[in-house]
């Protein structure tokens, strides 16, 4: 008897354990949008230090990773954790998370968190996003974006690159190089986010309704966005 109440405390304890680790998990990717929209607030409302509006407002999808580690010497390696949104016919979608991993060769001490917004530019870009999968410079062309509040005198970025790519540090603003960086689905916070797994294309061409923790995000987003447009 008191091998089986003893069974039946520590089954109560592991159940009440697991339940307690979920809403933890759910807060980590619901977590990330919040930051996500912060990011994107605090770079858009830095005076003639933003993504220029001409930019931002062709943009098909929008990616951010706030708090990307970064790090070594000589040789550096990134990785983070970030969500997506595109373009539809309704608006925004839904977001899609995802893992930025990958190394850059260059003049780099120590380590530091940045946060990173890459613009999806086209067509052929999205298409690299929608597979779920993809490497920056060698599956889509990638250059570092240009920074200000307009950019009519720097057409390039309309025929660079699929991808415009951009970090802060430090307060600091610019457009940064993700050669050789790995984009991929992170199914680990979908499945915290959505309660299932859904893939990158479902949330991405809007097949699916964003739920109300993605607002944050998304509102912020639309916000600048049509600012953008005018």
């Amino acid at each position: 008897m008191k091998k089986f109440l003893l069974l039946t405390l520590i089954v109560s304890l592991c159940s009440l354990s697991f339940a307690a680790d979920e809403p933890a998990k759910e807060s980590k990717a619901a977590d990330r949008v919040q930051a996500a929209a912060d990011v994107l607030n605090d770079i858009q409302s830095a005076p003639d230090k933003g993504i220029p509006q001409e930019v931002l407002g062709s943009a098909e999808c929008v990616a951010v990773v706030p708090s990307m580690l970064k790090g070594g010497f000589i040789v550096g390696a990134k990785y983070g954790r970030g969500l997506a949104s595109c373009r539809t016919p309704k608006g925004w979608s839904a977001p899609a998370f995802f893992v930025v991993t990958g190394g850059s060769v260059g003049f780099q001490i120590g380590g530091q968190a940045v946060d990173l917004v890459m613009l999806i530019m086209n067509k052929d870009g999205m298409k690299h996003l929608l597979s779920s999968e993809f490497a920056l410079g060698a599956d889509a062309s990638v250059a570092a974006g240009p920074v200000g509040r307009h950019a009519e005198g720097n057409t390039d970025w309309k025929m660079r690159a699929e991808v415009l790519t951009y970090s802060r540090a430090r307060g600091l603003f610019a457009g940064v190089s993700l050669n050789g960086a790995v984009v991929k689905q992170d199914k680990d916070s979908t499945r915290e986010f959505y309660g299932r797994m859904v893939p990158f294309r479902t949330s991405l061409i809007g097949e699916i309704e964003p739920p109300a923790t993605a607002n944050a995000f998304l509102t912020t987003l639309a916000k600048w966005a049509q600012e953008a447009a005018k």
